[in-house]
């Protein structure tokens, strides 16, 4: 039996890439300018999701009116795939800027803690104010001083 394998453009003989954890387990991480190679019913083309989904969208129209049902709905599913593609990238890039939203408002977090801990002395007070109410210090609890 005479199987070819097809190889990428980026392919490497044994070992591994040693890229992303998520190129290892079989994902690919792409974003919106990721070009495709693909092998629709009766065209190959090559482009981007939106490019290919535009195309085969096309291409089922154009079936469409010359009757060919058949070839169109084979176009239409293609377009389909490539529309599903998009919309698994959008929902990946909204789940990265979330992820990055909440990292930067963690780092804001930790700053303001930081500048509060610095300020420290001033807290009590400012909260006794915010209540309505003046409080002893010399009753509140005193920090020990480690020696070391």
């Amino acid at each position: 039996m005479n199987v070819k394998r097809m190889r990428t453009r980026h392919h490497r003989s044994g070992g591994s890439s040693g890229s992303s954890s998520r190129q290892s387990s079989g994902q690919i991480p792409m974003n919106r300018n990721h070009v495709f190679d693909s092998h629709g019913p009766d065209v190959r083309v090559r482009g981007t999701a939106q490019q290919l989904f535009e195309k085969y969208l096309q291409l089922g129209r154009d079936a469409t009116g010359s009757g060919d049902r058949v070839a169109a709905e084979a176009y239409f599913q293609h377009a389909e795939h490539y529309f599903r593609i998009m919309n698994a990238m959008a929902q990946a890039a909204q789940q990265s800027q979330i992820e990055r939203a909440e990292r930067q408002a963690g780092r804001q977090q930790r700053n303001q803690n930081n500048a509060t801990e610095d300020g420290e002395d001033k807290a009590p007070e400012a909260d006794a104010e915010e209540e309505g109410e003046v409080r002893d210090l010399a009753m509140e609890p005193q920090p020990e001083l480690s020696e070391g």
